[in-house]
């Protein structure tokens, strides 16, 4: 929350969570020069409808993809390159982009890792 007061010669602003008591008694004192806005800052949001989420996930690639849920699973790229059936350096060029991820692999990916196979692609 933020209270702003502007009442010549004084001005003082007020930000956080803020007791009604002295809202009452700022409304009370100052009036209309009181100015009492809730604050948006302080509210809970969804982190997929914050911006930096938004320009994060546009710029990331399904190699990006495959290297999170590889290290989350605590794979090594010789483990998956195993479980799949392929070399390592298959593994790392998809991960790296020098490779796409094939829609075979990708629902193979989507079986190890337990979700769906449209992140890989």
């Amino acid at each position: 929350m933020l209270v702003v007061v502007k009442m010549p010669p004084t001005e003082f602003i007020m930000q956080g969570a803020i007791p009604e008591k002295y809202l009452s008694l700022l409304k009370s004192d100052f009036g209309s020069n009181a100015v009492i806005e809730e604050d948006d800052e302080n509210k809970l949001v969804p982190v997929t409808e914050m911006d930096w989420y938004k320009e994060m996930k546009a710029e990331e690639t399904p190699g990006d993809t495959l290297r999170f849920y590889r290290r989350l699973h605590k794979m090594t790229q010789p483990d998956l390159a195993e479980k799949l059936g392929v070399s390592k350096q298959k593994i790392s060029n998809m991960e790296h982009n020098l490779k796409p991820i094939s829609r075979k692999t990708a629902y193979q990916l989507s079986e190890i890792f337990g979700i769906k196979p449209g992140r890989f692609i």
